[in-house]
């Protein structure tokens, strides 16, 4: 007999067949939004290979990815509740849940190669993981989703900030905008399905995107110029329900542990600044790509991040001064 997967108004439930049960001693059922391509969804792939191999087939790692189980916005409470044994959740998602995750969104604090190493497993990262756990989940893994945006436009460059000047542009997260609206331009929340259409009907001027995203997008059908900026990271937090998670056992939890440590280790950039391949295949589709150098990037960031400082602390308060103060220091 084989698994069914039971969709009723929007809420699934996975169903294992008896048979399904006694072949293995775990299920770990993953929720994501990543659609297959995505460098995270392959990622947990191949983290669930790794589970499988080092319990010889005791954990049935199961992934659901492309929001097929819940929307990116009902992870968080389906693993808190116990529904589902584990989620990956970007960390701009959090939003007023956990405000304080917030702190990588804000720009040019930790873009780096080193920046991104020196924070996991961090004191910041610690205190970011109690943070967590007090809202109900575990983390077992800070993957590394991006550390690039890029602007994309139809009628020029965005390289100065009277570029972004009045500018309609779509929106990240609530914090991240305030630093577009100290540009001048003028945030429009959409989900990302969305944009591409937006785009090309012209309901907005400008796009944001990671880079090597843009391209899988196909932004550059419809936006014939980027501008490219390593500006802020963004993780996917690997989480775990912590009742299913401490009635594992020892041997278990390891395993899946140090398979999650792979999938980190291997997500953290390696290089500076911009992927020159990603830029290459955009370039290569037709579209006019520039990369921020550093006098431009000092620009931005002088009226960027303050803007978004300043958002962030008004939420967050004393623990949000320790994390950046914390993570300057790194």
């Amino acid at each position: 007999m084989k698994n069914f997967v039971i969709l009723v108004f929007g809420f699934a439930a996975v169903l294992a067949s008896p048979v399904m049960a006694q072949a293995q001693d775990h299920v770990m059922r993953i929720s994501h939004q990543f659609p297959p391509t995505h460098h995270t969804a392959i990622r947990l792939e191949k983290f669930a290979e790794d589970v499988e191999t080092a319990t010889e087939g005791a954990v049935d790692v199961q992934i659901f990815g492309s929001a097929q189980l819940y929307k990116p916005q009902q992870n968080h409470a389906a693993v808190a509740s116990g529904e589902i044994e584990a989620a990956a959740i970007v960390n701009l998602q959090w939003g007023g849940t956990i405000p304080e995750m917030a702190v990588t969104v804000i720009p040019y604090l930790m873009t780096s190669p080193q920046a991104q190493k020196s924070f996991i497993g961090s004191e910041a990262s610690e205190i970011l993981d109690g943070k967590m756990a007090e809202r109900g989940v575990q983390n077992i893994g800070w993957i590394v989703d991006t550390n690039d945006l890029i602007f994309t436009s139809s009628k020029g460059l965005m390289v100065k900030p009277e570029d972004f000047q009045g500018v309609k542009i779509r929106g990240l997260t609530p914090l991240f905008d305030e630093g577009l609206k100290a540009l001048g331009a003028t945030p429009v929340q959409l989900p990302g399905s969305e944009v591409y259409q937006a785009l090309q009907t012209a309901v907005i001027d400008a796009g944001v995107t990671g880079v090597s995203a843009a391209f899988t997008r196909k932004f550059y059908e419809v936006q014939d110029y980027g501008t490219a900026s390593p500006i802020f990271v963004a993780f996917d937090n690997l989480v775990v329900n912590p009742a299913w998670w401490n009635d594992l056992p020892e041997g278990i939890r390891t395993a899946i542990q140090t398979a999650a440590d792979a999938a980190v280790e291997s997500s953290i950039i390696t290089y500076d600044g911009i992927n020159p391949d990603d830029v290459t295949a955009l370039t290569g589709a037709g579209m006019k790509v520039h990369v921020l150098n550093d006098a431009e990037i000092s620009v931005l960031r002088e009226i960027m991040q303050p803007a978004v400082k300043e958002a962030f602390l008004a939420e967050t308060g004393e623990d949000g001064e320790k994390l950046i103060s914390l993570i300057s220091a790194e």
